[in-house]
């Protein structure tokens, strides 16, 4: 979120207030920068001497100069230390205050009245629209066969951010419907969607503040899944395959040199003879262990004929 020193955005807008015609202000900024809220007389006579109210919505009171007195006895505890206005232009009829780092809550309608004028006329309205615009969060979930869900969450976003999800191509993807959660001025959303095989593999989640044309984005990556199985091939083949190599290079290399082959086995005893065939058709024969021997705990002999 982008932090300005004064404001962001400051377009006049034609509105009534109180029915005269006063020119309303609109004045955007970032959360936690500081705000000037303009406020001149038209004559730019020297209003030391006056007296000058600003309110808010249309009774908190945000800032009273009194003649020279501005202790703000009756000020609300929000604007407390953070409120001021320019001594040294009053002389040149500049009422205008600065709010200085400023909140959501301090969004709302301010007026500034002078009324020892006729009427105790409005002589600046300003609608403040501090905004909270903080960049949205993108995860990934419950991945399957059928696709991967990814999340996208805006936490405390002021005003209601509008989210989506999309495409590299801009294309917007079907999604669950929006949770949305309110507090303070702050708005809590989440937005969910299941991507499964597309032609991307990068999405944008898109949280669009309409009221203030903000908008930000974030992107994430869906990885390519990586598998070690070989298509096709089980765990069993693999095995199987494995003893019938095993097999054939002891029957090979005994039918080529006449070489014995020894396997060790962590057993006891072998209890007789047992003939066995390969799957060329050429008998093994299981040779029995004598206990005499000292290695007959560990060595079994497989002899070809």
């Amino acid at each position: 979120m982008l932090h300005l020193m004064f404001y962001a955005c400051l377009l006049s807008l034609a509105a009534a207030a109180s029915g005269k015609g006063q020119t309303v202000t609109l004045l955007i900024i970032d959360e936690g920068s500081d705000a000037i809220l303009p406020c001149s007389v038209s004559t730019k006579v020297d209003i030391t001497s006056d007296r000058f109210d600003w309110k808010k919505d249309p009774q908190t009171e945000v800032f009273f100069y009194d003649r020279g007195d501005h202790n703000n006895n009756g000020q609300d505890q929000q604007y407390k230390e953070r409120v001021s206005h320019f001594p040294n232009e009053l002389t040149s009829g500049n009422a205008s205050i600065i709010i200085r780092n400023t909140k959501v809550a301090d969004s709302g309608n301010y007026t500034c009245i002078f009324p020892d004028l006729q009427e105790g006329s409005i002589v600046s309205s300003v609608q403040l629209v501090v905004r909270a615009s903080p960049k949205p969060y993108t995860m990934m979930s419950n991945a399957t066969d059928d696709g991967v869900m990814l999340t996208c969450e805006v936490l405390g976003a002021s005003p209601q951010p509008k989210l989506q999800w999309q495409d590299t191509n801009g294309k917007v993807l079907e999604s669950d419907e929006p949770q949305v959660t309110e507090k303070g001025r702050r708005y809590y959303v989440t937005l969910q969607t299941t991507v499964k095989q597309t032609e991307t593999k990068c999405f944008v989640c898109v949280a669009t503040q309409e009221a203030i044309s903000h908008t930000v984005k974030a992107e994430i990556t869906v990885p390519v899944s990586e598998k070690c199985e070989t298509p096709g091939i089980s765990v069993r083949d693999v095995i199987m395959l494995g003893i019938g190599l095993l097999v054939g290079c002891a029957v090979g290399a005994v039918g080529i040199g006449g070489t014995v082959i020894y396997f060790k086995f962590n057993r006891k005893e072998s209890r007789g003879h047992k003939d066995q065939s390969t799957t060329n058709g050429h008998p093994v024969k299981m040779s029995e262990l004598s206990h005499e021997d000292p290695d007959a705990n560990e060595r079994l002999t497989v002899a070809v004929e």
